[in-house]
């Protein structure tokens, strides 16, 4: 990937590529940022195969009319496991939205797993985020967002202006997910059926994998509903091998939490490794 020119209304740049080195370990080939973000050096949470890159916002929260960019790449047989610190966090935006663009490239036979960490939309916050991933036949993604009600000086929830959150999925330049989800609070009764139902948070897990079957969704179900958390969980297969996983809840720890157990599962099903935690929590 080549380097990127700033130009003044982007606030950061974020170009990462994973390849394997001559032992098969998923390396980094390529990193370039600047500006309002970077990359930590990674850590290898499965005995060294997968590196896990936390990424960093010097900002500490994203501001008014901030503008981030991220270009992802994954070669062949390579694999990636991108998070963040901790919560991303949408300060109020009184003259233009926040916006994040974020393009992943899969080839064949890599593993994504992209973990941020909640969005917490402060009193006045508008955010959209949109996310593209190509994926090449036999790459494989886990993808989780969530979404809270939010923070306000008055404590109240859901005083932010908007949050939208658009995902698409393409297979071999095929359109195959494509997932929009708009909270306005100002426009929309969430205590209403098909809204939030009385809950404060929504989480979302996206799977794709060739290795998705009916059995397999059908005991990943059965293994979040072990937990006696205060949550409602949904999960649908989609119309490519993969599964998608909602889930409405009061506390972003319980579904991170269940969403990690369903990681967990796939990667000792699929790979027999054992994964560490990316929260202190």
């Amino acid at each position: 990937m080549g380097k990127n020119i700033l130009i003044p209304e982007i606030t950061g740049i974020l170009n990462l590529e994973i390849g394997l080195d001559q032992n098969g370990k998923s390396i980094s080939k390529n990193i370039y940022h600047q500006g309002g973000i970077k990359v930590q050096r990674p850590i290898y949470l499965d005995g060294g195969k997968t590196p896990c890159f936390y990424l960093l916002n010097p900002h500490g929260a994203f501001l008014d009319s901030d503008i981030y960019v991220m270009n992802i790449k994954l070669q062949e047989e390579s694999r990636l496991t991108l998070t963040t610190q901790g919560a991303t966090i949408i300060y109020k935006t009184p003259k233009k939205q926040a916006y994040q663009e974020a393009t992943f490239h899969l080839a064949k036979d890599s593993y994504l797993e992209y973990l941020p960490g909640a969005i917490i939309g402060y009193k006045n916050a508008s955010f959209f985020q949109k996310n593209e991933f190509h994926l090449e036949k036999g790459a494989t993604l886990l993808y989780l967002e969530v979404i809270t009600s939010g923070w306000s000086p008055e404590g109240e929830p859901f005083t932010f202006t908007s949050l939208r959150l658009q995902s698409e999925i393409y297979i071999d330049e095929e359109l195959v997910v494509y997932d929009h989800i708009k909270l306005a609070p100002g426009e929309q009764d969430f205590n209403v059926l098909g809204y939030m139902e009385g809950y404060s948070h929504l989480g979302t897990l996206m799977v794709i994998s060739e290795e998705v079957e009916d059995d397999l969704i059908n005991r990943v179900y059965e293994l979040l509903l072990e937990e006696e958390y205060d949550v409602q969980i949904g999960i649908s297969r989609l119309s490519v091998p993969g599964f998608t996983i909602r889930i409405l809840g009061n506390m972003t720890q319980h579904i991170e939490w269940l969403a990690m157990k369903c990681r967990n599962f796939l990667n000792e099903e699929w790979y027999g490794t054992s994964l560490g935690s990316l929260r202190k929590y």
